[in-house]
């Protein structure tokens, strides 16, 4: 029974004396999120903040929109090293993991033997034989073990932490909390070593909401409480502050950005959700290649537009009856329309065809499909080649 009936959802609070939580683990900013009275979903055994109670989803959508917003994640953040760690990343991933540089990311998508979908993730090279591979929930970890036998790889948990510091002025602020200012090179999916008020911090120009921006690794060694200080510091004037997940949640559909679990899992080969930029299959073997080679190629996912909010699950119906299910949902303040991501049964449907979704009332509205991204198309935002500040309807 899934916990959310599109009224009510499930979220986990911080309330005083001991408890059952032992395998939870917070953010090292869960004390900087506490003031502003957070609401937490368990991702990857982690605390990850959806809303607060001092901040409602709206201001953080406009705040991400027209100034910067950080939001901690749950990410979690695999080690592989060794000299067989390119080769065991080669096999696990569908794209060819062997072009990747040091000082470079790549987006990282695994599959099952039967080219269902595993997880996804972004694969880090740190160095020639260390990689780091932040990945969204799932059980990555025995996965990526028990293909590893007979490889001389190490794979760790570094117990690295990720925060995402998005928007238009995102770049700004690091320009002013990194001590030797902007790192050069720092293209769309590079990674760099910066100083931050003198401790040397991992960054990637990534994120998941296609707007300007770039995330940073807090690991074990490093003075948690002042790194934040400092960057907190450096993003004050450029109006820089927390937000939850609900807020990203609404840009990452409007920008077509999918959620592993939700909007693909493990019924769903990469064709068949959009993804098939990302698998190489002329490259050697890897974890689904046989199956994805008669796999066939027809995306079956879609934008939705609604005047109402798509409800997770919800139907999705033409005039013979059901022909989807909605997989995300939400109401974009800057499209002023309900706008939702949904998974059909079967290809062949195209922009603009009209149809009916079950929204959060648990009423059906009239909709329409639409081609994913629904704004940007070109994702141009996120590589610096368009500023786009959208006024705010009240300001």
């Amino acid at each position: 029974m899934a916990s959310s009936d599109g009224k009510t959802r499930d979220l986990v609070s911080t309330l005083p004396g001991a408890g059952w939580d032992f395998s939870l683990h917070r953010h090292p900013y869960h004390e900087v999120e506490r003031p502003l009275g957070p609401h937490y979903c368990v991702y990857n055994r982690r605390l990850m903040a959806c809303c607060f109670d001092q901040r409602s989803t709206e201001e953080g959508y406009w705040l991400l929109r027209r100034k910067a917003a950080v939001l901690h994640t749950g990410e979690y953040v695999l080690q592989f090293r060794g000299p067989d760690a390119e080769r065991l990343l080669d096999k696990l991933f569908t794209k060819d993991m062997t072009r990747v540089r040091v000082g470079r990311c790549a987006y990282g998508l695994a599959c099952y033997e039967d080219g269902g979908l595993l997880v996804d993730g972004i694969l880090l090279r740190l160095e020639d034989d260390c990689f780091w591979y932040a990945q969204a929930d799932g059980d990555f970890y025995s996965w990526a073990r028990a293909h590893a036998i007979g490889m001389e790889v190490e794979i760790s948990d570094p117990e690295v932490f990720v925060s995402q510091v998005q928007g238009p002025n995102a770049l700004a602020i690091l320009e002013a909390a990194s001590d030797n200012g902007m790192p050069e090179p720092f293209g769309y999916f590079g990674v760099a070593r910066v100083s931050f008020d003198g401790q040397e911090i991992v960054i990637s120009r990534t994120g998941y909401t296609n707007e300007l921006g770039w995330e940073f690794y807090t690991e074990p060694r490093h003075d948690a409480d002042a790194l934040w200080q400092h960057l907190a510091a450096a993003g004050e004037s450029h109006g820089m502050e927390i937000f939850g997940l609900d807020a990203m949640h609404i840009r990452r559909i409007e920008a077509g950005i999918l959620n592993a679990g939700s909007d693909f899992d493990r019924t769903t080969t990469p064709y068949e959700v959009g993804l098939d930029r990302f698998v190489d299959e002329d490259k050697g073997d890897f974890i689904g290649k046989a199956a994805l080679q008669d796999a066939p190629r027809a995306n079956r996912l879609t934008g939705l537009y609604c005047d109402a909010e798509p409800h997770i699950g919800g139907e999705i119906m033409v005039a013979e009856g059901i022909a989807g299910r909605v997989t995300a949902g939400a109401i974009s303040p800057y499209l002023r329309r309900g706008i939702g991501i949904g998974r059909m049964d079967r290809s062949g449907f195209s922009e603009g065809d009209q149809v009916r979704i079950r929204c959060i009332d648990g009423e059906l509205h009239e909709g329409e499909l639409a081609t994913l991204p629904l704004y940007d198309k070109e994702a141009e935002i996120p590589r610096g080649k368009r500023v786009d500040i959208p006024e705010r309807a009240n300001d």
